[in-house]
């Protein structure tokens, strides 16, 4: 069980201040509430800023705005967390919002029996801390950094973390492109407070038992976004086949197994995840429909395997398909619409006339409406009528506060 790093060495921001102008339209933009301040809309500033600064910005009254997290790096030259009267940005200002945000997810926590939780804590921007993200599988909490202007303020946020739960361990994870952490000591993965042990974490969610590798797994450790629809697949899923396309860890393949599914064929492009999704569903066999269902796996691109699937004649009645990001970036987004027209086409020729099909779509830059339309579209083109069940999109711990912020979109539909 290692030790966590000590959080001693990290820079402190003290004074570490600067005043910034902005355009009219960004002002308006940070008094509406959009977490964001690009280059290209700052008209002055007082001096040349370190990463991490408190970026303090005045409108042309020379009066007080807001405050964020400075990074000359980025296009997002700030990072907004508070707008109104001056406060101080200290460790009792962030343990502010970890109890706000905390109050917000109680109603899920009130819903999952048990005493090891898994839910997001932090929702970066949409929380006030933006460019950070809190996630917390039963004591353990996993910090993900998608900025480095975090570590000038890890020490005090950490702090408020311990302040605020009951934790017994924090883990960091740094997003590929935070590469600052090499600067102050720290690694993918280390522990930065408590102790964790070298194994995965245990967690519930709907009363079934998974396991996060909170120190390496994707993510951090888990895909808890799609908490709502994997319950959802679950009380779908008696009696039917089902195919679990982009498994992943097997979300959606345990909870239709514990549904009471007669067979569950997950399929993933990773062999150590598909081996994960095979350990979560021995982690519920001691349920009756857990132990009653055919679990089989398959690792291959989702694509190819489709494709054979379907000249294999093989079907099922319900199929899910949860594929990753398509749209990293705007230039993307038709890529992103082909991909998903190409995994409609092929999802249909494997439901069964009456059965159901999930499709999902994480791409924040990908709209709501346009991918509701290109599935449509693409089931048109297949000469098949797609009834909507229900559009889903984020829970209640992804809450979203500006329109950069929603990515999750879902439909369920019945195939005809």
């Amino acid at each position: 069980m290692p030790d966590a790093l000590s959080l001693d060495a990290l820079p402190t921001v003290g004074d570490r201040r600067i005043a910034l102008r902005v355009t009219a339209d960004a002002l308006r933009h940070v008094r509406a509430g959009h977490p964001w301040v690009f280059g290209d809309s700052i008209v002055s500033t007082s001096h040349v800023g370190a990463t991490g600064d408190l970026a303090v910005i005045f409108d042309s009254d020379r009066k007080f705005v807001a405050i964020g997290l400075y990074d000359s790096d980025s296009p997002i030259v700030v990072r907004i967390v508070h707008v109104g009267k001056p406060v101080p940005v200290d460790r009792a200002f962030w343990a502010a919002k970890i109890e706000q945000a905390a109050v917000l997810r109680q109603p899920l926590l009130d819903a999952e029996p048990g005493d090891r939780p898994a839910y997001r804590l932090i929702n970066g921007e949409n929380d006030g801390l933006p460019g950070c993200v809190v996630d917390r599988y039963a004591d353990t909490l996993v910090v993900k950094l998608y900025s480095p202007v975090w570590f000038a303020h890890l020490a005090d946020v950490v702090g408020a973390l311990e302040d605020s739960t009951s934790t017994r361990s924090i883990v960091l994870r740094l997003a590929r492109t935070v590469a600052a952490g090499e600067t102050y000591g720290f690694d993918d993965g280390d522990v930065i407070a408590g102790r964790i042990p070298d194994g995965p974490v245990l967690f519930t969610e709907g009363g079934l038992t998974f396991e996060a590798d909170v120190r390496s797994g994707q993510k951090t450790g888990h895909f808890l976004d799609q908490r709502a629809n994997r319950l959802r697949i679950g009380r779908l899923a008696a009696g039917r086949d089902v195919l679990d396309m982009f498994a992943a860890t097997g979300g959606f393949s345990v909870h239709a197994a514990a549904g009471g599914a007669t067979s569950v064929h997950s399929v993933d492009s990773s062999a150590p995840t598909l081996a994960i999704a095979e350990r979560n569903m021995t982690h519920n066999a001691d349920r009756s429909e857990v132990a009653a269902c055919v679990h089989t796996t398959e690792v291959g691109d989702a694509f190819d395997v489709m494709v054979s699937l379907a000249r294999s004649g093989t079907s099922y009645d319900i199929v899910v398909v949860d594929p990753p990001s398509f749209a990293q970036k705007r230039s993307s987004i038709d890529v992103a619409v082909r991909a998903y027209t190409r995994l409609t086409h092929l999802a249909l020729r494997l439901v069964r006339p009456g059965g159901i099909l999930l499709q999902a779509s994480c791409s924040s830059r990908v709209p709501a409406d346009l991918f509701y339309a290109t599935v449509l579209d693409a089931a048109d083109a297949a000469g098949r009528e797609l009834r909507q069940m229900v559009r889903t999109g984020h829970d209640i711990d992804h809450p979203v506060t500006f329109p950069e912020g929603a990515y999750l979109k879902a439909g369920f539909w019945r195939v005809l």
